[in-house]
């Protein structure tokens, strides 16, 4: 089979010819239709991550979508994280309980596209920031792939109001297509500029921040919120610390909230994404992306990797 072998840590895959996998106890052989390039996986084949240093050569690829004896599904895979093969391939090996029955007829490319930053989005919203019809949102980092899935799902979700941050003008203007009522530009580390500016597209208090960057961006959003507001940080693109000062949390009782999607069960997660698949479904759910051949995985990494692509890239068989 053909697949996208990493070789060097820190280097583009390779394609290359490798032996069909080969299923262990417990595991299913899946027919790969879309492997998309995340976040994840660039951060494991660096081999600076907290996962150590990857056994190489290994297909990469964390998640996917493919068939399992001609039944859709989604399916994840520890390939970086763990010694073992990924996505990015013709053919993957996935445990049971990482494999998702998906509606027949779903698009395997915008559903790979979404998958498990998606989920993120889906469950910050909804499970840990515990969002109701009606209430105030912003979403920082809008124009990434967790970030546009929040604003379409804060406002599916029957949010009052969506403001968007982002940061270049590319990403702000994929935040206003998603459906942000307001975007506000992230282009400076003013904490009270940037409030000030939150202040005036929110037009009231807000009750809830999802927060992919932490940092300058943070700090300023959790001004915004109102009394007993909550701020769900999950991600730290912006900054590992946050100027948060403790007035602003103390005078307005707020919540700050951690997420990850490492704490789900595997029940939760496929819930998860049936409630993602269903979305995109009936059309309320969708991220910028681009389709990608395989045999091109090695120049579409390196575009990932160096924010060139024009959203999420997705190699396709």
């Amino acid at each position: 089979m053909r697949a996208a072998e990493l070789r060097e840590p820190g280097r583009p895959p390779v394609v290359a010819d490798r032996e069909a996998p080969v299923c262990g106890p417990g595991q299913v052989l899946v027919e790969v239709l879309a492997a998309p390039i995340t976040p994840l996986d660039l951060l494991c084949a660096t081999g600076t991550s907290y996962f150590g240093r990857p056994a190489t050569p290994y297909v990469p690829g964390v998640q996917g979508v493919g068939t399992v004896e001609g039944r859709p599904v989604w399916f994840a895979t520890p390939a970086g994280m763990a010694p073992g093969d990924g996505s990015m391939a013709e053919l993957a090996v996935a445990r049971a309980e990482n494999v998702v029955p998906l509606p027949d007829g779903a698009d395997p490319v915008a559903l790979a596209a979404l998958g498990l930053s998606a989920v993120a989005a889906h469950m910050a919203l909804t499970w840990r920031g515990e969002l109701a019809p009606g209430e105030r949102v912003i979403v920082l980092g809008a124009g990434g792939v967790v970030g546009e899935a929040a604003v379409r799902l804060a406002r599916a979700a029957g949010a009052r109001r969506v403001v968007a941050g982002a940061r270049s003008p590319a990403a702000r203007e994929r935040a206003r297509r998603a459906g942000a009522d307001v975007v506000v530009a992230l282009d400076t580390d003013d904490v009270a500029a940037l409030a000030a500016r939150f202040a005036e597209a929110a037009d009231g208090p807000v009750d809830l921040v999802l927060d992919p960057l932490f940092g300058v961006p943070a700090a300023a959003a959790a001004r915004a919120l109102g009394p007993g507001g909550r701020l769900v940080n999950l991600g730290s693109s912006a900054g590992e610390t946050s100027p948060l000062d403790s007035a602003t949390l103390r005078s307005r009782s707020l919540r700050v909230l951690g997420y990850t999607n490492n704490e789900l069960t595997a029940g939760q997660r496929a819930e998860a994404i049936a409630e993602v698949a269903a979305r995109a479904a009936d059309g309320q759910l969708s991220v910028a992306h681009e389709t990608v051949p395989l045999a091109d995985a090695g120049h579409a990494w390196q575009r990932q990797a160096d924010g060139a692509a024009g959203g999420r890239i997705v190699l396709v068989p």
